[in-house]
């Protein structure tokens, strides 16, 4: 704290700089450290420090004579290496036709400045001040790079691939210009990859400057390998590719349906424009083919006559009410120019319908080779029509059987769906075979079959390695089966019962046998074969022989032509007392004819005398035996009165005969 400190110092002779110098007697502690792992404050030395201190502080010079010497920890200390302050490097993976390059970044700030990196890759010079070539993995030959860039592009890493990113990436992070390569790397070796802008504009500039950068490889060589790899790859994605087979199908059902469109348009304009010249023969020629053909051989209708139509009609009587309607036509006159233009119009319908035949033939056979099996279940046009709406084989072999039934009714179920009503039962395959031959209460499970066989088939065709149609085949029978199984229990419902058994009737002991029987009324009881009650049964049997009496009289006796007005009014009066007295005669014997019926069950079972009974209930019946022998002798005397009438009326009847 004494000394002067001299108006103008030097730092390189003052007492602080004296006692920051390394003084050659060595502290008794750093005996324990060795020398080459020593720290050297000035930067020097066999210490690797790349620390140096700043000139000391106006208050460190003052102290700095007092300070004790420093002490040195005596642990080891390990040299601190340059990249551990650093970031993990950067690694820029490049595909060429050649092989796979690996560019170490060299500054990765430029980065940040994704606008201006562009310029970093102007020329070469600036180039290798951004990125340097760190490995470079060659194919061998063209099928090597072809396998390599088919899995590329299908975001895939080959073999050879991952074998040169586990030798040179480890620890580093990866960029990539694909994202979904780069998770399939990240997930398979466990190295981080990045993809963003910054990567891109990169890949750019290296994609700008890569002859340059890879030292052998020169411009003349470069485009030659990328042509031929282009070529082997379109080629080998026609060839071999499962989703790119069949575009062959889609394309040809797409035009097969424009080419029916078309040949509708073009076949009603036929018929509209020949019709105001021979209109009649619309109706007679009903097919387009046909009509389109006559009418190229008649060209004017007062030619019909001189020509013969047997090679176009087959039918003679066609022909005939064609020759008889062309001389009493109601058609107007056309000049030859008219009639040159309608032949023109003909004969392009002609040509588009024997190019449509062509279409179909072609459409067939690629499908009998594409998808044998679901050709055989549903046929050639609904099986086209299902791969061109699923989009390929391949996608509609990843589909359900349910979405397989419906497809092609998007709307109608979406509109069902929104509505609350009852979703489709079928869509495109509602047109195969199997459906039209099933009755509409049946279409809906016979779809539902039908839809689940044709998701097997579709996937035998586009997964499966045989070529045969077996599995649709089998498919087919067992369908056909199944429908023929729902046909048989309908019938059996309509016959019997509800498992096609025989209906077992209830019997009937008052129907008659025989298809048109009526049911017979039920016999009476005779109450004269009553041996019990004697009284009841003497006067209960009159009844019924004087109600058949009056039946043989009405259907036996002709209505007489001439009557007096007296008899008419004497017969009338005698019809209401006889009505009046045979209801309460009809009330009585029922009674006793019932009670008889009881007696005469007893008396056959038991064979025994019957019990005797209270003196009050012998009383009773005495009484109720009075009065029914009353009720039974008035009957009777009014039936013989009215017998009596009826034989003098006959007598009278003959008489006057």
């Amino acid at each position: 704290m004494g000394h002067q400190v001299s108006p103008a110092p030097s730092y390189k002779n003052s007492p602080q700089a004296q006692a920051l110098k390394p003084s050659r007697r060595r502290h008794p502690l750093s005996r324990r450290i060795p020398q080459h792992l020593a720290l050297n404050p000035r930067g020097g030395g066999g210490g690797g420090g790349a620390y140096s201190p700043s000139p000391p502080s106006r208050r460190s010079r003052t102290f700095a004579s007092r300070s004790p010497p420093p002490i040195v920890d005596s642990r080891p200390i390990e040299p601190r290496c340059r990249c551990s302050r650093a970031v993990r490097e950067m690694l820029v993976l490049f595909e060429t036709p050649a092989g796979f390059a690996l560019f170490k970044v060299l500054d990765e700030g430029k980065l940040d400045k994704v606008e201006d990196l562009w310029k970093e890759f102007t020329t070469s010079d600036s180039a290798r001040k951004v990125v340097e070539l760190k490995a470079f993995n060659k194919f061998e030959n063209t099928s090597d790079a072809l396998s390599a860039a088919t899995l590329i592009i299908d975001s895939k890493p080959t073999k050879g691939l991952r074998k040169f990113l586990q030798k040179h990436c480890e620890g580093e992070t990866l960029a990539v210009a694909d994202s979904k390569l780069g998770n399939a790397i990240k997930e398979k070796l466990k190295i981080d990859c990045l993809h963003n802008s910054a990567v891109m504009e990169l890949m750019r500039g290296l994609r700008n400057q890569l002859t340059e950068l890879i030292s052998g490889l020169g411009a003349q060589d470069l485009g030659p390998m990328s042509l031929g790899l282009s070529h082997s790859l379109s080629r080998y994605k026609l060839k071999f590719s499962p989703e790119k087979v069949d575009t062959m199908i889609i394309q040809a059902i797409g035009l097969l349906d424009d080419l029916d469109k078309e040949l509708n348009t073009y076949a009603m304009r036929v018929r509209e424009w020949y019709g105001w010249h021979f209109p009649e023969l619309t109706k007679i020629v009903a097919d387009n083919i046909q009509y389109a053909k006559v009418v190229k051989m008649m060209g004017d209708r007062t030619n019909a006559e001189s020509l013969d139509f047997s090679e176009i009609l087959s039918d003679d009587e066609v022909e005939a009410q064609l020759k008889e309607a062309a001389v009493i036509s109601m058609g107007t006159e056309v000049s030859e120019l008219d009639l040159l233009n309608i032949r023109e119009l003909c004969d392009q319908v002609l040509a588009l319908s024997e190019y449509r035949a062509q279409l179909f033939d072609y459409l067939r056979s690629r499908m009998n080779t594409i998808a044998p099996n679901l050709t055989a279940l549903v046929g050639e046009l609904v099986g086209a029509r299902l791969i061109a709406h699923g989009g390929s084989l391949v996608n509609l072999a990843k589909q359900p059987g349910s979405t397989i039934q419906i497809l092609g009714a998007e709307k109608a179920l979406f509109r069902a769906l929104k509505t609350k009503h009852a979703t489709p039962k079928y869509g495109l395959i509602y047109h195969a075979s199997l459906i039209g031959q099933a009755a509409p209460k049946h279409k809906g499970k016979i779809s539902r079959s039908l839809a689940a066989k044709t998701a097997l088939a579709i996937r035998y065709d586009a997964l499966g390695d045989g070529e045969d149609n077996s599995i649709g085949l089998e498919s087919r029978v067992k369908l056909e089966t199944r429908l023929r199984v729902l046909e048989g229990k309908e019938l059996g419902r309509s016959a019997g019962s509800t498992k096609g058994k025989p209906k077992i009737e209830v019997y009937e002991k008052d129907r008659k046998k025989g298809a048109g029987a009526l049911i017979t009324p039920a016999k009476t009881y005779n109450p004269a074969a009553d041996l019990v009650l004697g009284q009841s049964t003497e006067e209960t049997p009159k009844k019924p022989e004087g109600a058949s009496k009056k039946r043989k009289h009405q259907e036996t006796e002709p209505a007489p032509a001439e009557k007096t007005t007296k008899e008419d009014g004497d017969q009338e009066g005698e019809k209401k007392k006889k009505k009046k007295k045979s209801k309460e005669s009809e009330e009585s014997p029922a009674a006793d004819a019932d009670g008889g019926k009881k007696k005469k069950k007893t008396s056959k079972e038991s064979e025994e005398p019957p019990v005797a009974t209270t003196e009050g209930e012998k009383k009773e019946k005495k009484k109720k035996k009075k009065s029914d022998s009353q009720d039974a002798e008035d009957v009777a005397m009014e039936t013989e009165e009215s017998g009596k009438k009826e034989k003098k009326k006959k007598k009278k009847h003959h008489s006057d005969e």
